[in-house]
């Protein structure tokens, strides 16, 4: 059981490197950092994929957050 929960933690973790890489950067800069980004809207229209994409990485940093904490548990 837990080799299969490795498993799937391991595919979790690598899906979640995969679907962060692949979204398309903000070009904020160092503006972005500190609030200077004024042209993107923080609730406006996304892409289709985008949108897609980070609705996949919260799937898979969720997965991942708790198989850690039911793989830790299943250690101690």
């Amino acid at each position: 059981m837990e080799v299969v929960l490795n498993l799937v933690y391991l595919v979790a973790a690598i899906g979640m490197i995969a679907s962060v890489l692949m979204q398309s950067g903000k070009s904020a800069g160092m503006s972005g950092a500190f609030g200077g980004g004024g042209a993107q809207s923080a609730f406006g229209k996304k892409k289709g994929v985008d949108d897609f994409l980070s609705k996949l990485t919260i799937v898979f940093a969720v997965l991942f957050m708790v198989l850690a904490i039911v793989l830790t548990s299943l250690s101690a």
